[in-house]
């Protein structure tokens, strides 16, 4: 089978982005200026980004949805985007996952607070690896995936074992992490490295990942930060974007760099879903079989497009304008 296209699968929710004047300290009062519903979740913020960019392959999604009004929302509105969801089933157990996101308009910084709902129920056993024509599987968000973030009686998660068997079927894999102080951080996300060809994720999940601070302007850092992830098993690039730049090193050793572009007074208004549009832009880039400079160029881009809206998708743009933007 010729593969072609982008699956992505686990973390599929309703944003309800809350723009507020500053965050407030406890006890104490904060305006609600806008309040706007969307996509959410990595996987599913990609698929949106991908049909945002007007891409010419197909983009299909995976994900377990409540039989709830959110989860009747998200289908349609992964279908009004021409975006495949043959694997994107319903169960009435719970209710569809959302997050709260607390959006300051003062700096740009957002809050998340997260309901895990159905998502803590998708193990991907509804994925069947052999019928579709994808190229790359992109899975996330670890860390908040509770079922595939469980230990298998092989000591292996069951993240690990779904990317086993989309590699054992041809994939590329990719995978992206979640900020989060979960106990066993570190077990979950080498588990699923092995597994994987490219890990894509930012400097405070490396930071949890490698037990050490990982500073987010320091290029030497960054470069020794992703050596050794590729040490941890890694198979193609290990990749740490910042909001400084974006930085991988390859399996046979070679350092990439590339650096945001400085931004207009003004253009900021959120940083909600940057780091997922890194991953679109760079997966993108993967797919057509470019450079790996030209990869950290396109997902820069695709940061930058994403920068200039509140919600994780809506300021993406087809490829060419994201690539003018750097």
């Amino acid at each position: 089978m010729k593969r072609h296209g982008i699956l992505t699968a686990g973390n599929f929710l309703v944003d309800y982005i809350k723009l507020i004047d500053d965050y407030p300290t406890e006890d104490m009062l904060a305006i609600i200026r806008s309040q706007t519903r969307s996509n959410g979740g990595g996987p599913y913020n990609m698929v949106k980004n991908l049909a945002r960019m007007k891409v010419d392959f197909p983009i299909q999604a995976a994900a377990l949805l409540g039989d709830d009004d959110n989860g009747r929302w998200i289908l349609d509105d992964l279908q009004a985007d021409g975006i495949d969801t043959t694997f994107v089933h319903f169960t009435g157990e719970r209710g569809t996952s959302f997050t709260d996101v607390m959006c300051n308009q003062k700096n740009g910084r957002r809050t998340f607070f997260h309901d895990p709902g159905t998502n803590a129920l998708f193990d991907g056993d509804q994925i069947d690896f052999t019928s579709t024509s994808a190229k790359i599987l992109h899975l996330g968000l670890l860390m908040i995936l509770e079922k595939l973030d469980s230990f298998a009686d092989d000591g292996e998660t069951l993240a690990a074992h779904l990317l086993a068997r989309a590699g054992q079927a041809g994939l590329v894999t990719s995978i992206d992490l979640v900020s989060t102080e979960h106990p066993r951080f570190r077990d979950i996300a080498l588990s699923s490295l092995r597994h994987t060809d490219y890990a894509i994720i930012n400097e405070l999940e490396a930071s949890r990942v490698l037990g050490r601070s990982i500073p987010a302007d320091s290029e030497t850092d960054l470069a020794d930060a992703t050596a050794e992830l590729i040490s941890l098993g890694v198979r193609r690039a290990a990749v740490i974007h910042t909001a400084w730049g974006g930085f991988l090193t390859t399996a046979e050793g070679s350092f990439v760099s590339r650096l945001s572009p400085k931004l207009p007074d003004g253009y900021i208004r959120g940083a909600n879903g940057a780091g997922d549009a890194f991953a679109t832009g760079f997966l993108y880039g993967i797919h057509e079989d470019w450079t790996l400079e030209e990869c950290l160029r396109m997902a820069i881009g695709a940061a930058t497009a994403c920068l200039s809206d509140p919600t994780p998708s809506n300021g993406l743009r087809p490829v060419e304008e994201c690539l003018q933007l750097v």
